[in-house]
C-alpha cells in the first residue's frame, strides 16, 4: 500500500489501551508517576547479576508478576514474553465492550524483539544437563517470536490476520503502524497491536556492555539513563509491555467507544547504513518523520510535540536530535527511557500509549536526569518538572538496531 492509499481513507483511533512497565502494573499509574518525576530504574537483584560478574547491574524491573496472574499449566507452557501477553490481552478485552464483534474484521499486530529468549536459553540448558527427553513438546511454540501474537489472536478469537514485527527497538512502533495500515485500507475494523519484550537477563547486558552501549552508573540506578545530556554513558534496560486498541472511527461510534487519540500517521524507513548505530545525520529518522506527517495529511508545523526515542547513547541521541532539529525544531520534547529504561521491542508501544496521553491530558512530562544540553542541541527538551502545554498533534520516534527508523502521528480525540 502506498502513501496515496494510506492517507486519509480512514480515521483510526485508539479506543483502549494497557500496559506494565518498571514504574507501574498499570499505563495510568504509570502516566501519573513519569508526571511526577519517578524513575523506575534500581540494582538489579536477579542472581544472574552476580553469577556472572556482569559490568551492567541496574535496570528497570516489570512490577507485573506473571506467576500472580496466571495458572501452573499457563505459567509452564508459555515464555516470558507469552505470559505478559496473555495477562495484558485479557485485561484489555474485559475492558474492550467488542464481544459481539465481527471476528472476521479483528486482526493482531505484535512487535517483538526477542520473543521467546528465555525459553530458548531453558531448553539448550535441559538438554545439555539431561539429554533431548527433558527438552519440553512446548519448547517450539515458546521459543517462536509469533507465539505472543497467536496467543492474543487465539484469545480474542482474531480471524482477521495474526502479524508479528521484529525490527529491534522499533518492533512496537512498527505493530502500531501496521495496525494502522490494515484499518485504513479496510482489511479490518479493529486491531490489537502493540508491543511486548522478555526479562532483562546475563546474555543482552554481556552483549551490550561488549559494544559500550549501557550505562555503568551501579551506584546511582536512578541517574544512570541520562537522553540528551552532555554526560549520558549508555542506555539502562527496562521491562515492559503494552497493548492498544486500534478501531476505526466510524466502527467505534458506531458503539459508542470511547476515543482517547488518534492515529493519524506512520512513517518506516530503514538506513541502510550500519548494523548497530544510525546514520549520524538522522537523516533515516528524519525521512520516517516527514513520512509520518505526510500520511497523516497535516503540515509539519501542526506538529508541536516529539517523543523521542533518546536511549541515552552517545551516537544515538544525536543523531535523533539532528532529525527533530531537521523536521520539527520548535516541538516540545520528552524522553520517557529516563525513567522507564529501554524495553527494546515494546518500547515503541508503550511510548505511542504515553504520546496519546501527553495529546490527551495537555501536559508533557519531564526528561529526567538532563542537567547539560549536549552542545549543538537546540531542542526544547522539557525536564525539571512536568509542563502544561496543549499539543494536538505529536509524533513519536523508535529506532532499531538495522536501521529500523518509525514514527508515529498521534493526534487529540
Amino acid at each position: 500500500m502506498n502513501e496515496a492509499t494510506a492517507t486519509q481513507t480512514a480515521e483510526v483511533v485508539i479506543t483502549g489501551y494497557v500496559a506494565s512497565t518498571s514504574l507501574a502494573d498499570d499505563a495510568d499509574d504509570t502516566w501519573r508517576l513519569l508526571c511526577d518525576g519517578v524513575s523506575g530504574i534500581g540494582e538489579l537483584s536477579d542472581e544472574f547479576a552476580n553469577t556472572h560478574d556482569l559490568p551492567v547491574r541496574i535496570g528497570g524491573k516489570l512490577e507485573l508478576l506473571p506467576a500472580d496472574h496466571l495458572n501452573r499449566v499457563e505459567t509452564r507452557r508459555t515464555s516470558f514474553v507469552e505470559q505478559i501477553a496473555l495477562i495484558l490481552v485479557r485485561r484489555l478485552w474485559r475492558d474492550a465492550g467488542l464481544d459481539d464483534m465481527d471476528r472476521e474484521r479483528l486482526a493482531v499486530s505484535i512487535g517483538t524483539g526477542l520473543g521467546g529468549g528465555d525459553a530458548l536459553v531453558a531448553a539448550v540448558d535441559a538438554m545439555r544437563a539431561h539429554g533431548h527427553r527433558k527438552v519440553s513438546p512446548m519448547s517450539v511454540p515458546m521459543i517462536m517470536p509469533n507465539g505472543s501474537a497467536a496467543l492474543i489472536g487465539i484469545e480474542t478469537g482474531a480471524r482477521g490476520g495474526v502479524h508479528t514485527t521484529v525490527s529491534a527497538c522499533s518492533s512496537g512502533s512498527e505493530a502500531i503502524a501496521h495496525g494502522w495500515r490494515l484499518i485504513v485500507s479496510g482489511e479490518a475494523d479493529v486491531v490489537v497491536a502493540g508491543g511486548l519484550e522478555g526479562p532483562i537477563d546475563a546474555v543482552p547486558i554481556a552483549s551490550f556492555s561488549a559494544m559500550r552501549a549501557m550505562s555503568t552508573n551501579n551506584a546511582e540506578p536512578e541517574q544512570a539513563s541520562r537522553p540528551f545530556d552532555r554526560d549520558r554513558n549508555g542506555f539502562v534496560f527496562g521491562e515492559a509491555g503494552a497493548l492498544l486498541v486500534l478501531e476505526s472511527e466510524a466502527h467505534a461510534r458506531s458503539r459508542r467507544a470511547p476515543i482517547h487519540a488518534r492515529i493519524l500517521g506512520a512513517g518506516i524507513t530503514s538506513d541502510a547504513h550500519h548494523i548497530v548505530a544510525p546514520t549520524p545525520t538522522g537523516e533515516g529518522a528524519a525521512r520516517a518523520m516527514q513520512k509520518a506527517i505526510r500520511t497523516s495529511g497535516l503540515t509539519a508545523a501542526d506538529f508541536t510535540h516529539v517523543n523521542a526515542h533518546a536511549t541515552s547513547t552517545s551516537i544515538g541521541d544525536a543523531s535523533e536530535a539532528s532529525a527533530i532539529t531537521a523536521v520539527t525544531p520548535w516541538a516540545s520534547v520528552y524522553a520517557p527511557k529516563s525513567a522507564l529504561g529501554h524495553s527494546i521491542g515494546a518500547v515503541g508501544a508503550v511510548e505511542a500509549i504515553l504520546t496519546a496521553l501527553t495529546v490527551k491530558h495537555a501536559v508533557v512530562p519531564p526528561t529526567l536526569n538532563f542537567h547539560n544540553p549536549d552542545p549543538g542541541t537546540e531542542l526544547d527538551i522539557v525536564a525539571g518538572n512536568a509542563r502544561k502545554e496543549r499539543n494536538d498533534y505529536a509524533l513519536s520516534n523508535s529506532i532499531g538496531f538495522g536501521g529500523h527508523n518509525v514514527t508515529l502521528a498521534l493526534g487529540r480525540p
